[in-house]
């Protein structure tokens, strides 16, 4: 069980790293659309 929790773990901090090149990817848009659009979301 506990090797499951750190799959997800070490999952979910390189979806969080990649995060905008895999919404390009999932979205069909440019990198630098998505950039934008995640950062204005923090502000």
């Amino acid at each position: 069980m506990l090797w499951f929790i750190l799959l997800v773990v070490v999952l979910a901090v390189l979806a969080y790293r990649y995060r905008v090149p895999l919404l390009a990817k999932i979205l069909g848009q440019s990198e630098s659309r998505v950039h934008r659009q995640v950062n204005r979301r923090k502000d």
